[in-house]
């Protein structure tokens, strides 16, 4: 049976991957923050459906705590098949408000912790020339967004690190793709008001939101899949073609 490590799993996208993942017999380690009581609901939840799950609280910003998490998963599960880069926050500011300060902070939680956790995650996959590694990046990181500087900047790079880390793990046989995606209910876009809202819905071409679990089933094809790698998906209702 195999092993996922989703981070940010708790809430949102993440806890939408979780399910997916769990339910189609994968072991799953939540990785949380400061999500403890979600992340208790969601493992109670699945463990009722009699499925593997485990949950573990770290910071994936901090390589410490990330390594933590990668080798809790292995010894708790005896390896680790599968990685999904899901953790991130967002900052709505001006860019000439943004401080050092706010610039470090989204580097650190959206782009170094992709950084860690897939090195520390490869210490596995590697020598059994074998893995599947997905990154929740965004469609702000194909377009850009006015407003989202810092956020946009995390995402591309999420994107850049994808494309040329396919080249070089596929030769170990580990593929690596990003999910890119538009505008979707989570709690990042709460803040919306009901115009805004309609708004955006009137740009997009499919005319709606879309749904975690839209995200989830893009993730659990990749997954499943076996020849895409290197790829940036945006399941986006046709915003961005």
């Amino acid at each position: 049976m195999a092993t996922a490590i989703v981070t940010g799993g708790a809430k949102g996208i993440g806890k939408a991957i979780v399910k997916q993942l769990a339910r189609i017999g994968i072991n799953v380690m939540i990785n949380y923050n400061t999500s403890q009581k979600e992340a208790q609901e969601l493992k109670k939840e699945l463990m009722q459906e009699g499925l593997k799950i485990q949950t573990y609280k770290a910071d994936v910003s901090n390589r410490t705590e990330a390594k933590a998490l990668v080798e809790t998963t292995k010894k708790e599960f005896g390896d680790i098949d599968i990685l999904i880069n899901n953790a991130g926050i967002d900052e709505w500011k001006m860019f000439c408000d943004i401080t050092d300060k706010d610039w470090d902070g989204i580097i650190k939680n959206n782009l170094t912790s992709v950084f860690y956790m897939t090195q520390e995650t490869l210490k596995y996959m590697v020598p059994k020339k074998k893995g599947c590694i997905i990154n929740i990046s965004s469609i702000w990181g194909i377009t850009g967004a006015s407003c989202e500087v810092a956020y946009s900047v995390t995402k591309a790079g999420i994107d850049a690190l994808t494309k040329s880390l396919a080249k070089e793990l596929g030769p170990s046989g580990i593929r690596i793709n990003s999910v890119a995606p538009g505008a979707i209910m989570t709690d990042m876009n709460k803040n919306l008001t009901k115009e805004e809202k309609e708004e955006i819905n009137k740009q997009i071409p499919l005319g709606k939101f879309g749904e975690p679990e839209d995200i989830a089933k893009c993730v659990k094809w990749l997954v499943e899949d076996t020849y895409t790698t290197g790829q940036i998906i945006s399941p986006n209702g046709g915003w961005v073609i």
